[in-house]
C-alpha cells in the first residue's frame, strides 16, 4: 500500500475525553477513517504510519445528525470511525499528529 492510499484510509485521530480514557484504560486508539476501508486496511495502515503493532481494529458506521438553518433541514454527512487497540508497551502521540 502506498503512501498517499495510507493517508486516504486513516483521515484524522479523534480526541475527546472518552478517547483519553480509552487511551489510559486500555491501550486503544480511535480514528475517523475512510468510508471503504476494511479492519485490514486500517490495521495496515496505522502500522506503517505510526510504527506500531496491531492487536484489534474494530470499526463504528456514525450516521449524521439531521440539522436545521434558518428553516431548511440538512443532513451532516455519515462518517466512520475505528477503534484500534495496540500491543503492550506501544503508544502512539496523537496530539503531535492532529
Amino acid at each position: 500500500m502506498n503512501e498517499a492510499k495510507l493517508y486516504n484510509v486513516i483521515r484524522a485521530p479523534r480526541i475527546s475525553e472518552k478517547t483519553a480514557r480509552l487511551q489510559e484504560v486500555s491501550n486503544q486508539y480511535v480514528f475517523e477513517v475512510a468510508t471503504d476501508a476494511t479492519k485490514a486496511d486500517i490495521k495496515v495502515a496505522v502500522e506503517k504510519l505510526f510504527d506500531v503493532t496491531v492487536e484489534a481494529v474494530n470499526v463504528v458506521n456514525v450516521k449524521g445528525k439531521g440539522k436545521a438553518f434558518r428553516n431548511r433541514i440538512g443532513r451532516r454527512g455519515d462518517w466512520r470511525k475505528a477503534y484500534v487497540k495496540l500491543a503492550d508497551g506501544q503508544s502512539i502521540d496523537v496530539m503531535a499528529t492532529a
